[in-house]
Order: C-alpha cells, then sequence, then structure tokens
C-alpha cells in the first residue's frame, strides 16, 4: 500500500533567513541576496512514495507515457513503471567503475526521443591508470535492452581516487549536450581546473554525437576544444533555465557551495578563490572569496548544502512557477530558490527530515519526483 506523509508548516517572515547554522568562513558577500537570503513563505505539501527499492539511484529521466529511467550507482539501469514497478536491470551498458563516489551516474533522454529513441548517460570509467568521468549514448529498444552504446566523452587525465566526478549530461534541441565533470578530488592544490587545456571541473559542450562544435569558446585558442567553462570544482547539478541559458551547482569544500550560470569562455575560480575553507579548517588557496579575472557566484551557501541534481519548475502551482528546486545531501533536504532578474531573492527548505535528496523531476502535472540516497523516489505536490 503506497504510504502518505502529510507535511505541513506554518509560514515565517519573509525577512527572517533559513535556519542553518553559523557559517565556516567570514567572507562578505559581493552583493545584497548572494547568499542567506530572506525566508520564503514556506508552502504546505503532500507527500507519497512513487517507488521503492533501488539500490543508490543516482539520476532519474522520464520517457513518457508514465516511465522513467532511473540509474543505479552500482552500475544498473532500470526502468520505473507508471505504478511505481521497477524493471529487471537493462542490458546494453559498458562496463562501470563502481569507485567511491564514482558508478553509474546521470541519465538523460534525447528531446526527440518519440523518435529517435536516443538515451544519454555519465559514468565512472576505468583508464589506466585509474578512473574518469564518461558520458555515453545509445538506442533504448522496446525490449528494454540497448544498442550500439557509443562514448561521446571520455575525461583525461586518469586519477587513482574515487571523488568529484561532477556529472550531469543535459541533451538540447539544438542537437548539443551540456555534460558536468569534477576535480577529481585534487582538493586546492589542483591545478588542472585552472588548466584549459583539460577537462577537468569544467562545463564540456558537444554536440551529441561527440564531435565539437564550432562555437566553443577555447575552439583554435589553444584551450581544449571541449570546454564551454573552467574554475569549477563538483558539479553535480545542472538545469535549463526558462531563458534557454545553462545553471550549474556544485560542492565547496566546508562551506562555498555555488549556484552559477556558466557563460562561455569565464573562469568560476577553484581553486584559487572560494567561499569556503578546507575540511581541515585551512585556508583554501590564498584565502580570498573573490578575484580579478573570476566570475562570482550567483548564489553560495555556507555551511553547505551538499547539492544534488536540480530543475526550474514550470508547472501550475504559481508560487513556485520559474523556481529553481535542489536536492540537497547534507543535511538533506529539497531546497527552493525564487529568482528575479537572474539574482535569488528568497530560500526555502522543504523535507528537511527526508534525508539524502539525490535528484530532482518536474513533472507535467505540477508535482515533482525526489530521488533519495535511501533507495526510493517520493511524489511531492505542492498545495
Amino acid at each position: 500500500m503506497i504510504r502518505i506523509l502529510a507535511l505541513m508548516v506554518l509560514p515565517v517572515s519573509a525577512v527572517a533567513q533559513v535556519a542553518q547554522g553559523p557559517a565556516n568562513a567570514d567572507f562578505r558577500p559581493a552583493f545584497e541576496n548572494q547568499t542567506r537570503a530572506p525566508a520564503l513563505p514556506e508552502t504546505r505539501v503532500e507527500v507519497t512514495v512513487f517507488a521503492q527499492g533501488l539500490d543508490s539511484p543516482w539520476g532519474i529521466a522520464p520517457l513518457g507515457s508514465g516511465q522513467f529511467l532511473v540509474t543505479e550507482r552500482s552500475g544498473t539501469l532500470r526502468l520505473i513503471n507508471e505504478d511505481g514497478s521497477i524493471s529487471a536491470p537493462l542490458t546494453g551498458l559498458p562496463e562501470v567503475a563502481v569507485e567511491g563516489q564514482g558508478g553509474l551516474l546521470d541519465v538523460a533522454v534525447s528531446p526527440d526521443f518519440a523518435n529517435d529513441r536516443t538515451i544519454f548517460w555519465t559514468y565512472a570509467k576505468t583508464v589506466r591508470p585509474g578512473f574518469v568521468t564518461a558520458a555515453a549514448r545509445a538506442t533504448l529498444e522496446r525490449d528494454g535492452s540497448l544498442r550500439n552504446a557509443t562514448d561521446i566523452f571520455v575525461q583525461d587525465w586518469p586519477a587513482r581516487n574515487g571523488r568529484h566526478f561532477g556529472s550531469r549530461i543535459i541533451p538540447m534541441a539544438d542537437g548539443t549536450v551540456w555534460i558536468t565533470t569534477g576535480d577529481r578530488g585534487a582538493g586546492d592544490s589542483g591545478t588542472l581546473v585552472q588548466d584549459i587545456t583539460t577537462t577537468h571541473g569544467k562545463v564540456i559542450r558537444l554536440n551529441a554525437d561527440g564531435t565539437v562544435p564550432r562555437n566553443n569558446p577555447f575552439v583554435g585558442n589553444g584551450g581544449n576544444d571541449q570546454v564551454w567553462s573552467l574554475g569549477h570544482r563538483n558539479m553535480q547539478g545542472a538545469a535549463i533555465g526558462p531563458d534557454g541559458s545553462l545553471w550549474t551547482i556544485e560542492h565547496g569544500p566546508r562551506g562555498g557551495d555555488e549556484l552559477n550560470r556558466p557563460e562561455a569562455g569565464l573562469n568560476y575560480g577553484w581553486p584559487a578563490v572560494s567561499y569556503g575553507i578546507n575540511y581541515r579548517g585551512s585556508d583554501v588557496g590564498r584565502g580570498r572569496s573573490s578575484g580579478a579575472g573570476y566570475e562570482e557566484p550567483v548564489y553560495y551557501w555556507d555551511p553547505v548544502i551538499a547539492p544534488g541534481g536540480m530543475m526550474f519548475y514550470d508547472g501550475p502551482y504559481s508560487e513556485w512557477q520559474g523556481d529553481l528546486l535542489i536536492g540537497s545531501l547534507n543535511p538533506g533536504a529539497l531546497v527552493r530558490l525564487k529568482l528575479e532578474g537572474g539574482r535569488v531573492v528568497g530560500e526555502e527548505r522543504l523535507l528537511t527530515d527526508a534525508g539524502r535528496i539525490r535528484d530532482v523531476e518536474v513533472l507535467q502535472d505540477g508535482s515533482v519526483l525526489v530521488l533519495r540516497d535511501a533507495g526510493d523516489v517520493l511524489r511531492v505536490t505542492p498545495r
């Protein structure tokens, strides 16, 4: 029987801040509401369990007709049916390296899936002498098998650790694909993130077949042709805004989780600047939050929310229209940001007792699917 949880909270003053504890660093924001924006009037929601019994789920994507693809980090891709039942593992995936934070990660569906049956995913791949983030595509047959699985991106410079793989993938209607990568756990001493010839800590932009678009910012000028922007730490969330622009969210160290809107060729600072500090309490780099040549984040958190997947709300509930919904892994919540003119003007924390939320998917009926590390999928409906 479906378990129903009712969550009802009372409104709070819009001038108060979301309760989140003291900051780790003493940096001042560069502009108003860059952090700790006013708390939004809180929303009454209904929560039900849509599916359960998954093993460390990581990404979810709708196929249409009420079905969803879902990845399990342990290397399995499954279907969730309209009634919440879960399929056997789909066949045809390449070998996945399950190492630390790595495994089978995000999944996405071609904008023209009804005709081309193409799906995309990201995963940790073994490349001697270590592991990298990779992205692939295949045709999903109607019997549930994958045909012609092919890598379209393989990160350079393998690292032996199992940290900071990123990664989200978003196929676009113009035939391009966004891919986010992490710094592979290099920390603030890592140099590859600031190196425009590598793909560590970068937003990657490719054609759906893996070739490079001619208008990428570093084509022909000494950088890596695949790179769109640089200076990112570990981007585990990405979404397309109402105006068609790309937004990303990344893990900081102790403090300094960042929301960015990456633009072509720009540098977002890691590890030269950060609004956080190292886990051991020392400064990141030279202890600066800003610097010439580095872009300011649209928003940052200190203490962190440890962001997972995110999506802009475009459903019928008017109070959320255009808002950004973000999964939080630590302390765990569904975080809602209201934006005006490209800036955050308010924040809300929902499902604060739900544990680690890994991904978010907005449905056509206005409800929201929330993928939890605990192994289930919740349906959240604003009332």
